[in-house]
C-alpha cells in the first residue's frame, strides 16, 4: 500500500527549490519526515530555507546550480550520488517561461526556457533514475503544466515544454514501473508563485490561482501512490477532458484572442 510515510528518511532532491511550488514541495516531502536537498541558483533563498526546515527538524543540504548552465546537473550528481548520498526522490521543478508574441520573444530567453524545462529534465533523470532501478525504489516527480493539454498562444514554448515534460515522465514512468520506480507528471494550473512576474505573464495568467501549498500537498500525494499524471484542481481537469473533443483550432483560436497582449 503507497503511503508518504515511504518518504520518511529517504533523500529528495528538489530543483528550483527557492521559492513557489519548489518551495512547497520541500516543506511538503519535510512534513512526511524525507530528508531534503535543496538546489537553485539563489542561495540566500536556498539558505533561508533550509533554516527554515532545518529548525523543524529536517536534515537538509544546499547545493547551488543554475540548470541553464548544461554542466550543472552532472554538478548536482557528483555532490549527491557521486558523494556517496543515494536520492530516492527526484523532483524535476525548475522551470522557466515567456509570456509574449513568439516573433517579438527574446531569442536567448526562449532557448533558456527550452534547456531548464526540457534538457536539464532529461540529463537529471537519466543520472538518477538508473540508481534508483539498481535499487528496485525510487519516485520522481516532473512538474509539467495544466499548459500541457493543448496549445497555448503566447506561451507557445513554454507551453510546447510542458507537453515533452509530460509525455516524457508518462513514457519513462511505464519503462521503470516494474522496477519499483514510480513517475508522476504534476499538471498544476495557474499557481501563486513567482512565475507569473518572471514570464510577465501578469495580464494573462493573474486570476484563480491556487495556493504553492495545495499544488504540494495534492503533488506528494499523488506521487506516493504512483499515479501517472496528477492536474491539481477542477478546471485542469476539465480541460485536459474537453480537448480531446474540440479542435485544435478552435481552442488556439479562442485563447489567441482571450491572451492576446495589450497594446
Amino acid at each position: 500500500m503507497a503511503r508518504t510515510t515511504d518518504f520518511q528518511n529517504k533523500w529528495a532532491l528538489i530543483t528550483g527549490a527557492s521559492s513557489g511550488i519548489g518551495a512547497a514541495l520541500a516543506r511538503e516531502l519535510a512534513s512526511h519526515g524525507a530528508k531534503l536537498i535543496l538546489t537553485a541558483r539563489r542561495r540566500d533563498r536556498l539558505d533561508a530555507l533550509a533554516a527554515e526546515l532545518n529548525a523543524k527538524g529536517a536534515e537538509t543540504r544546499v547545493i547551488v546550480a543554475d540548470l541553464n548552465d548544461p554542466f550543472a546537473p552532472q554538478q548536482i550528481f557528483a555532490a549527491t550520488e557521486g558523494a556517496g548520498l543515494v536520492v530516492d526522490i527526484l523532483v524535476n521543478n525548475a522551470g522557466l517561461g515567456q509570456y509574449g508574441a513568439f516573433v517579438d520573444s527574446d531569442a536567448d530567453q526562449l532557448f533558456s526556457l527550452v534547456r531548464v524545462n526540457c534538457e536539464a529534465v532529461v540529463r537529471l533523470s537519466r543520472l538518477f533514475l538508473p540508481r534508483m532501478v539498481e535499487r528496485r525504489r525510487g519516485w520522481m516527480l516532473v512538474v509539467a503544466s495544466a499548459a500541457s493539454f493543448q496549445p497555448v498562444t503566447y506561451l507557445s514554448t513554454y507551453a510546447a515544454t510542458k507537453v515533452f515534460d509530460r509525455f516524457f515522465a508518462l513514457g519513462v514512468g511505464a519503462e521503470v514501473a516494474r522496477f519499483g520506480v514510480k513517475v508522476t507528471a504534476l499538471c498544476p494550473g495557474t499557481t501563486e508563485s513567482e512565475f507569473i512576474e518572471v514570464a510577465h505573464a501578469g495580464q494573462f495568467l493573474n486570476r484563480n490561482l491556487q495556493s504553492a501549498e495545495d499544488v504540494a500537498r495534492i503533488a506528494i500525494s499523488a506521487l506516493a501512490r504512483g499515479q501517472r499524471t496528477i492536474s491539481t484542481n477542477l478546471t485542469g481537469k476539465l480541460r485536459s477532458f474537453l480537448v480531446r473533443f474540440l479542435p485544435v483550432h478552435l481552442i488556439t483560436g479562442f485563447v489567441e484572442k482571450f491572451a492576446r497582449p495589450k497594446t
